[in-house]
């Protein structure tokens, strides 16, 4: 039986249903429906986002059904008059892995990045979410760093 081709793609502000199609499916890879599903947010937010030419939503669509998807955030840097991206959320639906379809993704989005004068893109990967470190050691160079999520709602000072 052969494979429905995948088409690859950035989505825009008229894209809404495969947004929502999109964190459907971080919802079920991630198993964090809470994060995903819980408070899906409105029509005029989501088109708002992906209007912004510094946030990139790119789709893998298998038959119309959207079988992958990344979101990456563009960064100014103040260092150097430079760019960089980062992958914020990368998922494929497990029964369409091993297809090259990240990779795909990947390549869309460093295409979007050098259009947008960027010198890096970058991925943090979970300790022991193996098949996603071997893809990124694959594509690019592996620092160990340390990522720390701080509440903002710690600080109640008047800033």
């Amino acid at each position: 039986m052969a494979e429905t081709p995948v088409q690859i793609r950035r989505l825009g502000p008229a894209d809404l249903d495969l947004m929502r199609k999109l964190n459907a499916l971080f919802a079920e890879v991630f198993e964090d429906s809470d994060s995903y599903s819980a408070e899906p947010p409105g029509d005029a937010y989501l088109e708002s986002l992906l209007g912004k030419e510094h946030i990139a939503v790119i789709v893998a669509l298998a038959g119309g059904d959207v079988v992958a998807g990344l979101v990456a955030y563009e960064l100014e840097k103040f260092e150097k008059a430079r760019r960089e991206y980062y992958i914020y959320d990368l998922a494929v639906k497990a029964e369409q892995r091993r297809r090259r379809i990240a990779t795909g993704l990947i390549e869309h989005l460093c295409g979007i990045a050098r259009h947008r004068g960027a010198w890096v893109v970058f991925v943090q990967a979970d300790h022991g979410d193996d098949p996603a470190i071997a893809l990124y050691e694959k594509l690019g160079t592996r620092e160990d760093v340390l990522h720390f999520d701080i509440d903002p709602r710690r600080f109640l000072s008047k800033t």
